[in-house]
């Protein structure tokens, strides 16, 4: 469920990702059941879409990125609202390079993960670990659909809504049923604020419009690193358009089979590891907010974000600093041992100073905050025009892309739950919550006092949805592509070791494993040896053998 977002602190605007904006729920998802057209019939979809496979990228500077590098460049992609109906409407996505210095063999896309969060400005402000890749690429990324500039979702004002805030478990266990009203109340809110986008948001979607891009871009074949959720997407991108396979390598890799609760349950246990791993670390120092014994440390934390869901703090931000905000933030903060200095700094500031700013920030992956303005609902960002439509055209012009100070504060959780419970079909009805919530809060709680309820919160508003597509769980297995690279880290905190092993067994012999053996999540950005490994593959095609190795040396190497 989780995946990667920013490791690096960044100059970034984007969503508030707050424990009130995770109380979101979108309807008009896929149809119950969908099955989509399997490997064998891709080329049979590009009926009715040459218009849109015959663009080009017009790219030109990115001036509406403050701060952005220079030799950034940006520009947009159009693709169909509706693959199935393609004359019913457009997007723009929103999508950025940095050229190829050397010798151009083509381009490499990026997705750096969420589900949910944008690739453009994490390609402006983070770029610089993927300079190497420019010898022969166009390093590319882009804000996928309902995602940062590209006709981004939203669940509104969650205090003026139906969100859950802080999951009342008592009274839920009380009467689920209650509980189950009360998610299909808040779905309204989403479907409300979030436009015609939010039917077409899942993998699926996002994985065809990656195959657009390819052609824009001028390249016959994908090649593609993703990080995390990425890795999930181009899993799907392979099964979809196998033929269009060039080197794809997938780092974090996420799971393609495991129901939704055990998910929830495997990411509560992974990030209670790494909390009390940077416990450990914590309590060495003096600075240490929470003192320094370990298991002291740890009730601190629990005290801490309990006292934070009962007596919310006070932001300049709209929404109130609440303990689930509090376990976001941690959750971003322990992805890498490089943040954990600047972590331990931010809590201080919360507990000894009552400032949330510094934990606000790790909430939203490194992301800075817009000023409070008034809000852009789904009509109003969808009213602009755009001069750029796919040739022979004849549709109505496409949904723009948004300022970036018009991205909803709440987009990036309306986006990783909108997507990840459009991948998933598990949906159990109000008399099967009433008999497992128990069961599953006794569960969460086990796996983590600290991160059990947030990730249980993330499971029941999926269940609230309308039943996701089977299409990942039934269809992406078995896969006849050329080889490609899957790294896991055996102390990745978001994506277990073991579900790099599981996909990669259900992928089939096209799949090689880089077994990391270091800690944080993902392996690019903290392993010199990986990401050697990961570019002479992208670089030169020259693939490690599957199941060889990279120590966890200090210096990364």
């Amino acid at each position: 469920m989780l995946a990667m977002l920013s490791t690096r602190p960044g100059r970034r605007r984007c969503a508030l990702a707050t424990g009130a904006a995770l109380t979101l729920l979108g309807t008009g998802l896929p149809t119950v059941g969908t099955r989509l057209p399997t490997a064998a019939s891709a080329d049979d979809d590009r009926s009715g879409l040459s218009r849109f496979y015959d663009q080009k990228v017009a790219w030109s500077a990115c001036d509406e990125l403050d701060g952005a590098p220079e030799d950034l460049q940006c520009g947009k992609v159009t693709v169909p609202l509706d693959y199935a109906h393609p004359e019913a409407g457009t997007l723009d996505l929103a999508i950025a390079r940095y050229r190829a210095t050397g010798d151009k063999r083509g381009s490499v896309l990026l997705n750096f993960g969420g589900p949910g969060g944008p690739g453009v400005p994490e390609l402006a402000y983070g770029g610089k670990e993927f300079m190497e890749l420019t010898d022969d690429y166009d390093v590319v990324s882009f804000d996928p659909r309902g995602v940062g500039r590209s006709s981004p979702v939203s669940c509104g004002d969650a205090e003026g809504g139906e969100g859950l805030g802080a999951l009342d478990y008592d009274s839920a266990l009380d009467d689920p049923r209650a509980l189950m009203a009360k998610l299909k109340r808040a779905a309204a809110d989403c479907e409300k604020n979030s436009g015609p986008v939010l039917p077409h948001i899942g993998t699926i979607d996002a994985a065809r419009d990656m195959d657009v891009m390819r052609q824009a871009l001028g390249d016959k074949k994908l090649n593609y690193l993703g990080f995390s959720y990425g890795t999930r997407l181009g899993a799907v991108y392979a099964a979809r358009f196998p033929d269009k396979v060039g080197r794809l390598a997938l780092d974090g890799v996420d799971t393609l089979t495991e129901p939704l609760a055990e998910q929830g349950l495997a990411s509560a246990r992974g990030q209670q590891v790494a909390l009390e791993d940077f416990v450990n670390w914590c309590v060495k120092d003096i600075a240490c907010p929470f003192g320094q014994d370990a298991r002291t440390a740890r009730e601190g934390v629990v005290r801490l974000v309990r006292s934070l869901d009962e007596d919310p703090l006070p932001t300049d931000f709209g929404a109130d600093f609440t303990g689930q905000d509090l376990v976001a933030a941690l959750g971003q903060g322990l992805y890498s041992k490089e943040l954990w200095p600047s972590l331990e700094r931010a809590l201080a500031q919360l507990v000894e100073d009552g400032d949330a700013s510094g934990v606000m920030a790790f909430a939203t992956g490194g992301m800075t905050f817009p000023p409070v303005r008034p809000p852009v609902t789904a009509s109003t960002r969808a009213s602009g025009t755009s001069s750029t439509r796919p040739p022979g055209g004849t549709e109505p012009s496409p949904t723009p892309l948004v300022d970036p100070e018009d991205i909803p504060l709440d987009n990036l959780p309306a986006a990783f739950m909108a997507i990840n419970c459009a991948d998933n079909p598990d949906r159990p009805g109000a008399e099967q919550v009433a008999s497992d919530l128990e069961r599953l809060r006794a569960d969460y709680d086990k796996a983590s006092p600290v991160f059990g309820q947030y990730r249980l919160t993330e499971v029941l508003l999926c269940y609230g949805r309308p039943r996701g597509t089977d299409f990942i769980r039934d269809e992406v297995k078995d896969l006849d592509t050329p080889k490609m690279l899957l790294v896991g880290t055996r102390g990745d905190p978001a994506t277990p070791y073991r579900w790099t092993v599981e996909t990669a067994e259900r992928l089939g012999d096209s799949a090689v494993v880089l077994d990391n053996k270091g800690e944080g999540h993902t392996g690019y950005g903290s392993s010199k040896c990986v990401h050697r490994k990961v570019d002479d593959f992208l670089l030169y095609g020259s693939l490690p053998p599957s199941g060889s190795s990279c120590g966890p040396d200090v210096d990364g190497g």
